[in-house]
């Protein structure tokens, strides 16, 4: 994989949505791991103080574009990306092409009748025979390689972890060796939650136009104002440095 790019500390696979579905299909196929992250605004904010998340997300094998906010900071910084490819959206694809392919799927992260209620959701909507097992994401420190081996154990080709950053990022690099009988390891955020129904996401126009964050915003004002407006105001004066000096 060498069609990247470096813009504020930050690596990032130039890849639209259909070839990055590709390369993670050849992976699985070939028997082959690729630990795939997704960056946004506020985790490349984060990434500039936060030297752990910087090592996790740079060392990963497959880094995409979540937020339209990085896709126009990148044309703006003249290394243009080809698109956006949103982690739900790319879990989504994943989840069918599991279907489709007889890949099993491990759902780790968010609480537990969250996860139980996707799993529930994707059983019905595809077939139980993708799920490989699942567990919600509260768990103390010392209990992750134990809980890293029970998901290498489950016979997973994919695993999503709907977890907060840095907390997933980390996870997956520490224990990316216990790991290793996982084809595709992937990082979702809060997917789980958009598809147990927890959280509804912006109308496909607002998305294509970069005013996801806004939605989600309108939705919960008071737990996301500091993540949204501050971090994306921290994240555009990145984006003006790198360009004028």
């Amino acid at each position: 994989m060498n069609n990247r790019i470096n813009i504020l500390n930050t690596t990032i696979d130039n890849y639209s949505m259909q070839e990055t579905l590709n390369i993670i299909e050849r992976s699985i196929e070939s028997q082959k791991q690729i630990h795939h992250v997704v960056v946004n605004a506020g985790k490349i904010v984060a990434m500039q103080k936060d030297l752990q998340l910087r090592k996790s997300v740079n060392e990963s094998d497959l880094i995409n574009a979540d937020g339209q906010a990085v896709v126009w900071a990148s044309r703006i910084l003249k290394k243009p990306l080809k698109e956006r490819v949103a982690g739900v959206d790319l879990m989504v694809n994943l989840v069918e092409l599991a279907y489709k392919n007889n890949y099993k799927i491990f759902f780790f992260g968010a609480k537990e009748e969250v996860v139980k209620k996707v799993v529930d959701r994707y059983s019905e909507q595809y077939s139980s025979d993708i799920i490989a097992g699942y567990r919600n994401g509260y768990f103390k420190k010392e209990e992750e390689q134990a809980i890293a081996k029970q998901i290498s154990d489950s016979g997973a080709n994919i695993l999503f972890v709907a977890i907060s950053s840095p907390t997933k990022e980390n996870f997956l690099y520490e224990n990316k060796s216990l790991l290793n009988k996982v084809n595709f390891v992937m990082g979702v955020g809060g997917s789980f939650d958009v598809v147990a129904g927890k959280v509804k996401r912006a109308p496909l126009w607002m998305q294509k136009n970069g005013l996801e964050w806004f939605y989600r915003f309108a939705q919960e004002p008071k737990r996301m104002w500091k993540r949204y407006l501050v971090g994306n105001y921290k994240f555009l004066v990145l984006v003006l440095k790198e360009r004028l000096f």
